[in-house]
């Protein structure tokens, strides 16, 4: 009945709401889609993230397992209009979907078009419906990089019925040993600590990382602030620490790239700053700031960090923090990192800060461009410590 008013409401929410209506949109033609794409005689696997944060957690099994065994076939299916958006076109998914509406109706017609060998969700994904219809058709089901918390659904008093269906998952492989032992303590057993796989994600990615000409001629010998991800909140902090120190460079990588927001930025800079659009190895002798006005570039641009911030901690979570931390530099943010487990070992290692305001983001730059290299060399190998997670899932979900 829940699911049922939920999506009722998705549907009322897209006459006034772009994001819900692309949803709507969407699941009008995923049957005919699916019905269109899929080979009768393949083996499918499917993967469902909810949207792009969860997908590069699993990517790199959905990679992995492309290399070893390149004749099983991926669906994957997103709950996001985003997720859906960004990685309709990825390559090593043979096909992409929406997650069709998880009324029982939707997840029988979908488990039994698609007939998959095996099911991975990723993260927080627990549709009811699906994990039923998956145990009932003896479909091996695996919930990866899961992370459980007392506060979710699952443990208050009224959560008995929802809790019922972590027990149709073949196993779920969790990223701490918190999350193991609350499971434990309500007799679901069925559970290995295993990590998370984006560490994997974030090493290669690093590992392979794109060098930008202009970028290099722009830091040159300077220290330099790489900021990615920020929101307005983050940026009229950076930018009022900017306006008062001198002594480094700041690239400025906001989360929207619309004109609004950029011109909001501009303002706030008051000429000093220079676009990476409209860079030349002649004017960016003129700024001290370059602004990052094109998508793709943030996971490679810190390598040029001295100390790298995060953004989106003044607001509703922060972005990714490993993707900076792998390079080996402190990393700052904002003060909602409470339901991140990386940041919190980044903040326990010492590799990660903190900041609430003005005054403890000021004193924490400050002391960190004094000082960073100790900080930066306990974040990297923070990052390191945590690989291996892909491994262990491959071994585990395909080599049994």
């Amino acid at each position: 009945m829940f699911v049922s008013i939920y999506f009722w409401l998705v549907r009322v929410a897209a006459l006034f709401n772009r994001k819900a209506r692309k949803l709507v949109d969407g699941q009008k033609t995923v049957f005919q889609e699916l019905e269109a794409r899929l080979e009768p005689s393949a083996k499918y696997i499917w993967f469902h993230a909810a949207s792009v944060g969860e997908f590069e957690q699993g990517r790199p099994l959905i990679e992995r397992l492309k290399t070893e065994r390149p004749d099983r076939k991926i669906i994957l299916t997103f709950f996001s209009p985003s997720g859906y958006e960004m990685r309709r076109n990825y390559p090593l998914a043979d096909i992409v979907a929406y997650l069709p509406f998880a009324t029982r109706k939707n997840a029988r017609r979908f488990v039994e078009m698609v007939r998959p060998e095996k099911a991975i969700f990723i993260k927080y994904e627990f549709w009811p419906n699906y994990l039923k219809c998956l145990q009932q058709h003896k479909v091996p089901v695996y919930s990866i990089a899961a992370i459980f918390n007392p506060k979710q659904a699952f443990f208050r008093w009224y959560g008995g019925s929802y809790r019922k269906c972590l027990r149709c998952f073949t196993h779920l492989f969790v990223q701490d040993e918190a999350s193991a032992r609350l499971l434990a303590r309500y007799r679901i057993g069925n559970t290995t600590v295993c990590g998370d796989p984006r560490f994997d994600r974030v090493a290669a990615i690093a590992a392979e990382a794109k060098e930008f000409p202009l970028v290099q001629k722009f830091v040159q010998d300077s220290p330099v602030l790489v900021a990615g991800s920020t929101w307005p909140a983050d940026e009229e902090l950076l930018v009022r620490y900017y306006h008062e120190r001198r002594n480094f460079k700041l690239i400025l990588v906001p989360h929207e790239i619309h004109a609004e927001h950029l011109n909001r930025i501009f303002q706030m800079l008051e000429g000093r700053y220079i676009r990476y659009t409209e860079a030349t190895p002649q004017n960016l002798s003129n700024a001290d700031c370059l602004i990052v006005d094109t998508m793709g570039m943030l996971s490679s641009l810190y390598r040029y960090a001295t100390i790298a911030y995060v953004g989106g901690g003044f607001g509703v979570g922060i972005h990714n923090t490993i993707e900076a931390a792998v390079f080996g530099v402190p990393v700052v943010f904002g003060p909602e990192y409470r339901k991140f487990r990386e940041a919190h070992g980044l903040v326990a290692c010492g590799g990660g800060f903190p900041v609430k305001n003005y005054r403890t983001l000021a004193a924490t730059l400050d002391d960190l461009f004094a000082h960073p290299v100790d900080a930066g060399h306990k974040a990297g190998e923070y990052v390191q410590s945590e690989r291996g997670a892909t491994d262990r899932l491959m071994h585990d979900i395909f080599e049994n």
